[in-house]
């Protein structure tokens, strides 16, 4: 039997291969095997397939697949994206000239560039849509869609952009802005009476773009930058999303929560019935936390737009008419030297503009509230102003924006502080009259002459005022002080989480730093402001942070003897100060406060405010010299990755420079001029 399977096997060998089976039987009979076994033998054997057979076939149709495949890739992705990507830079040389074109307040100009721009997004979006493989691709599918959102977003952009445009190219010349206004006959009083009592056509198309950004905004919102690489090719990717889809969030917003202010301009400028506004002027020199000593105010009345001065005076007079005179505040008496009673001039205590004007009203003004609501600018704007409008004389004084270099401050800030503040040897009546006079002749040129000399310029620079809380208001409307608070211009002390369109989180830090001049003449001309800020994170995610404030006076003091009648603008610095921190905030410790009576060093005094833990504390900086106050404490939350910081400027204060440094590393360095909000890592 070995002997017959040994010989099958042979057929395996060269010289038998392709035998046919009956030959094999032979063999298989020659040997005398059993018939049986010749039965089994003689079964057919598995038949050997030949090379280059049903083989040679499928390699070409790999070879087609792959490339079928590839071109299908090429025609449905890769062409796409590549058109997609070549459309998109067309597009953004486009949205750049549009916005030049509405930087140069040209309504004419956006006007006619925005049907360009419509047809480079639809150029964009048919680019786009041919992306079918990136559309039905599992893994890809979610960009495909984050680039339709980008697009829906752009179309609802520019459709609210063209109504704006039609909805205020009639009113362009009272703007001071480029474009075919209706409004260009008659004197300016006449065009600004006519203007408002056309605003009542303009409330429904503020509606109607409030709808179109509602939808904008929801398209942002649909797009996740954490989908995206952090960089690609060296350039930031991820950055940049997350800061455009804040900025257009943040816009949104800001045009969505003042669009109840919007809608009731027309009744605010005196349409159909006359508004009367207490305007109060701070001096910021002689910083409060507010913004400014309280120095003067005026009463102004509008009128169909049309603006008028009622009275106006220094702020003296207004306390004279306090007759029943009551206690000053705690914090007056804590602070303050030789005041004793409320006055009007000492009332702007909180660092809330709202609850300041409250409890003033409330507690000391001894007439019934009549005013439709309180605006309050300080000398930043009355500068801004005169650098727009030219040179003013009063009194026989030149009132100009260049820079006087016995203060080293613009001219117009040392002829009044020189008018009103040095001593004489004679009884001066209305010794801060000379402010209602100037603002007078600033208000009658502002509006005397072609709104388009100066309205242009006027706006841009108010615009940047509010935004800088340089000037603040209060209403008593609610839809108006809602509308107020939106464009930051009410002052408050704010809820991170809640401010420019953020959504609620209770990772959050805040802070708020604010100083009051306690009799210090106007020293806050001279002094310099520098906040460091340190995060240090521990193994079991709590944050501990460390504020280093330091406070320099690099000018030399003043004459301040009444006697020589020296002019007092720079002397002691007594400062009142609080910092506000997230509610629950641990103190660790603090170094550098002192005590209101004496040099010496006092604990700060941990309490809690307006939603906030508040550290307050005193301190002096001398002439020359210099201060530092530190503190220590332990944030209410733990580290997770990140987290958002929000600053608020105190009013009244320009650009105080702020540095941050996490685990010793520093992250950011600026100066503070508006409000901040930023992202940091742990």
């Amino acid at each position: 039997m070995r002997k017959l399977i040994k010989h099958l096997f042979k057929k395996h060998r060269p010289e038998n291969r392709g035998a046919p089976i009956e030959t094999i039987q032979k063999k298989a009979d020659t040997l005398g095997e059993d018939a049986s076994f010749a039965k089994i033998s003689v079964t057919e054997p598995p038949k050997v397939k030949k090379r280059g057979g049903k083989l040679k076939w499928v390699l070409p149709m790999l070879f087609l697949v792959v490339v079928v495949l590839s071109g299908a890739v090429v025609v449905w992705g890769v062409l796409p994206v590549k058109a997609t990507y070549k459309q998109a830079q067309i597009l953004v040389v486009s949205v750049k000239e549009l916005t030049q074109t509405l930087k140069n307040q040209d309504l004419e100009g956006a006007k006619a560039k925005l049907p360009e721009v419509r047809k480079k997004v639809k150029n964009v979006r048919t680019s786009w849509e041919n992306a079918f493989l990136i559309k039905n691709m599992p893994y890809l599918s979610v960009y495909y869609l984050d680039g339709l959102h980008a697009l829906n977003a752009a179309e609802y952009g520019l459709d609210s952009l063209d109504i704006a445009i039609s909805t205020i190219e009639p009113y362009s010349d009272l703007l001071g802005l480029k474009g075919k206004s209706t409004f260009v006959s008659g004197s300016a009083d006449d065009r600004i009476q006519l203007a408002v009592k056309t605003l009542d056509k303009v409330t429904p198309k503020i509606s109607e773009i409030g709808t179109k950004i509602e939808k904008l905004k929801i398209e942002i919102d649909a797009i996740d930058p954490s989908r995206y690489p952090e960089a690609l090719n060296g350039q930031p990717i991820r950055a940049r999303l997350v800061e455009g889809k804040n900025l257009l969030h943040e816009t949104a917003g800001l045009f969505l929560d003042a669009q109840p202010l919007l809608e009731v301009l027309p009744q605010l400028l005196g349409e159909p019935k006359q508004k009367r506004y207490l305007v109060l002027f701070q001096n910021d020199k002689e910083l409060r936390p507010t913004g400014g000593f309280i120095t003067a105010y005026a009463i102004f009345k509008i009128e169909h737009g049309k603006i008028s001065v009622e009275k106006s005076d220094d702020i003296y007079e207004l306390d004279d008419q306090i007759k029943v005179k009551k206690q000053a505040w705690d914090e007056i008496l804590t602070f303050h030297k030789g005041v004793y009673y409320s006055y009007t001039r000492d009332s702007n205590l909180s660092p809330d503009f709202k609850v300041s004007v409250e409890d003033y009203f409330e507690k000391v003004y001894p007439n019934k509230f009549d005013f439709d609501g309180v605006i309050a600018v300080d000398t930043h704007v009355l500068v801004e102003s005169i650098k727009i409008l030219g040179t003013f004389v009063v009194k026989g004084r030149t009132f100009s924006a260049e820079t006087d270099k016995r203060c080293n401050c613009p001219k117009v800030i040392y002829e009044l502080e020189d008018y009103s503040t040095r001593p004489v040897a004679y009884v001066r009546e209305d010794r801060k009259d000379v402010l209602g006079e100037l603002l007078k002749q600033i208000m009658t040129k502002a509006l005397g002459v072609s709104p388009s000399q100066y309205w242009g310029k006027l706006f841009q620079m108010g615009i940047a005022e509010i935004n800088q809380k340089h000037v603040l208001a209060y209403m008593v409307d609610e839809n108006s002080q809602k509308g107020i608070e939106s464009l930051n211009m009410g002052s408050r002390i704010a809820d991170g989480s809640k401010i420019l369109g953020y959504k609620d989180s209770q990772n959050w830090d805040y802070l708020h730093i604010n100083d009051a001049n306690m009799a210090g003449a106007k020293s806050n001309l001279f002094v310099e402001n520098y906040v460091k800020q340190e995060y240090q994170s521990s193994a079991d995610g709590s944050i501990v942070k460390t504020i280093t404030i330091d406070y320099k006076n690099p000018a030399p003091p003043s004459d301040c003897n009444l006697e020589s009648g020296g002019l007092c603008l720079n002397g002691l610095l007594r400062n009142w100060v609080r910092i506000y921190v997230p509610k629950g905030s641990t103190l660790i410790e603090s170094k550098g406060s002192q005590s209101p009576k004496d040099d010496s060093a006092q604990n700060l005094k941990v309490y809690e405010s307006l939603g906030k833990t508040v550290f307050e504390g005193f301190l002096t900086v001398r002439p020359l010299g210099s201060a530092q106050l530190i503190l220590k404490y332990k944030l209410p939350f733990k580290k997770d990755g990140k987290f958002m910081f929000l600053m608020q400027k105190q009013s009244g204060t320009v650009g105080h420079e702020y540095t941050i440094l996490v685990n010793g590393k520093q992250k950011e360095k600026f100066a503070l001029t508006t409000d901040k909000v930023i992202e940091l890592p742990l």
